[in-house]
């Protein structure tokens, strides 16, 4: 996974100093995390199907890796299977990731002070390929964007245990594949 740092004042992209961190072969990085805090990233691997936490020194830009975890329940064995999108909590208590072909959100804690990662569950997307998904800003929901059967569902989030709820709220859209808040001006 290539690292650069960026130049706002000139907007200018250069390998950093080491220029990537580096990642099991074969993991296919996909999309990427800060926690809040900004001490730690998290990658989600799409070939793999498997997420990576990393602590990260903010001053030199360095990525280090803490662990890697499957995203998919131990039981799950089907070859059809890849990851899509993660997500941190705004609270910093939890991370979120999707699995297609298991068609479910991964959710996991994060240990204060480590950033490690502890497996709770995987919740099923109601049907769909979970192609994206969203947490809205205060952290109370999760809407998941179901590519494969056109709807967006809507999901509640536990504030103490992470663990997700269908609310049975689903909304017909053609194709959805992301899910972004905005906040009114």
């Amino acid at each position: 996974m290539m690292v650069y740092h960026f130049d706002a004042a000139k907007g200018s992209l250069t390998p950093n100093d080491p220029p990537f961190a580096a990642l099991k072969p074969g993991s296919g990085p996909r999309h990427f995390a800060f926690h809040p805090s900004a001490q730690y990233a998290y990658v989600i691997n799409e070939l793999a199907s498997t997420v990576t936490a990393f602590g990260y020194d903010k001053t030199k830009g360095v990525l280090t890796e803490i662990q890697t975890l499957s995203t998919l329940p131990p039981d799950y064995k089907s070859p059809d299977q890849s990851t899509a999108d993660i997500h941190a909590h705004p609270s910093g208590k939890f991370l979120y990731g999707s699995n297609r072909g298991h068609n479910s959100i991964v959710v996991y804690s994060i240990a204060p002070g480590t950033g490690k990662l502890t497996y709770i569950e995987n919740t099923s997307t109601q049907g769909g390929v979970p192609r994206s998904f969203g947490l809205d800003p205060t952290g109370r929901w999760l809407i998941s964007a179901d590519q494969d059967v056109d709807t967006l569902v809507v999901f509640s989030i536990d504030q103490k245990t992470g663990r997700l709820t269908p609310t049975g709220q689903k909304v017909a859209c053609g194709m959805p594949v992301c899910v972004k808040f905005s906040s009114p001006v």
